[in-house]
């Protein structure tokens, strides 16, 4: 199966439940960022610029806690920033697992090896380990070298010690798909249970620092289409844990509505609203932000800075809500789940 049968048995009868009460906007997995202090540069990270007056912040672990009890989802990405850096991370994975959450650890990888001992395997734990090409790329990207070498030590490691472990994928302008390939070659090797792939966003925080810089390396729509379209046979035969849905989407061969608020984002700020990629405001509660967004004004249709968004912290929750309308879909679905 692609993912554990407790992810896919909690989280359809998540959907079950909310279809019943009637629920039209609710989150599905929360984006929790305990601190926005990172021990990289990546080049096309708006995080450590954007938050930049509060990088010496972090949320306390009942903060963290308050915020899951809150959202009340299955899935929790616990991100950043990067969070292995955060004082109490064992001990809030640890409390997210016995509350039989599943969880997203998502972490650069250089701390890996280092803080491995930590932590407990569980169905229930992924890490998330974020590489965006062989060694050469991947340094460059990050702005260190020994990075990928880090990354790939703490992977093995944490496959010997019996963790699942996924990786993250972030293509941008320049990125090579045959490269792409050859990493998730390679990575397969080393035991890697999944893949992520998403196009790179324009963050406004990375073109008002760099513009140039930023040309150069965020993509058009129209560019992610023909790279995704190019790579799709390259990718096919992976363990992708984007959906066919998703990826018919970055192909250009389907459209979606983008679904921001079923991936909420909290931080030491707040409920980021509207979307984990655009920071107009924060908000005290989840409930505030929903109510405070006009949901129908974002998306390529309704707001210019999402003209060339393809992420799928906005759109792989629409997929999933998308697939459920259909039968064709869910049974298109159901076969990707169990191959």
């Amino acid at each position: 199966m692609r993912f554990p049968l407790s992810l896919t048995r909690s989280m359809t009868a998540y959907l079950l439940r909310k279809k019943l009460a009637g629920q039209q906007v609710f989150p599905l997995v929360l984006m929790l960022e305990p601190l926005h202090a990172c021990n990289l540069s990546c080049t096309g990270c708006g995080r450590i610029r954007e938050y930049a007056d509060t990088m010496h912040r972090r949320l306390s672990l009942d903060q963290c806690l308050a915020a899951v009890a809150e959202c009340d989802v299955p899935i929790v990405s616990v991100c950043g920033g990067e969070p292995l850096i955060y004082p109490e991370i064992e001990p809030l994975v640890a409390c997210l697992v016995e509350q039989r959450k599943h969880v997203y650890l998502c972490t650069n990888g250089v701390l890996l090896e280092k803080k491995l001992r930590g932590f407990r395997p569980s169905s229930r734990l992924f890490i998330n380990v974020h590489l965006d090409g062989m060694e050469a790329t991947h340094d460059r990207m990050v702005e260190r070298e020994g990075v990928f070498a880090a990354a790939v030590r703490g992977i093995l490691d944490a496959k010997t010690a019996g963790f699942q472990v996924c990786t993250n994928t972030t293509v941008y302008r320049d990125t090579d798909m045959h490269e792409v390939a050859v990493l998730f070659d390679y990575l397969y090797e080393l035991g890697v249970d999944g893949f992520m792939i998403s196009p790179a966003f324009g963050y406004e925080s990375v073109a008002a620092s760099n513009p140039q810089g930023a040309r150069q390396i965020f993509m058009t729509r129209a560019e992610v289409h023909e790279k995704f379209r190019t790579a799709r046979t390259l990718l096919r035969r992976f363990r992708l844990t984007a959906s066919p849905i998703y990826m018919e989407f970055l192909c250009g061969q389907r459209e979606l509505e983008c679904a921001a608020w079923a991936n909420p984002t909290y931080n030491v700020r707040g409920w980021r609203g509207p979307c984990y990629l655009l920071g107009d405001a924060h908000y005290e509660t989840y409930r505030e932000l929903v109510g405070a967004t006009d949901w129908r004004q974002l998306g390529p249709s309704g707001d210019s800075r999402c003209a060339h968004c393809l992420m799928h912290c906005g759109f792989e929750p629409a997929a999933v809500l998308t697939a459920h309308k259909g039968l064709r879909d869910v049974v298109r679905m159901a076969m990707w789940q169990m191959t």
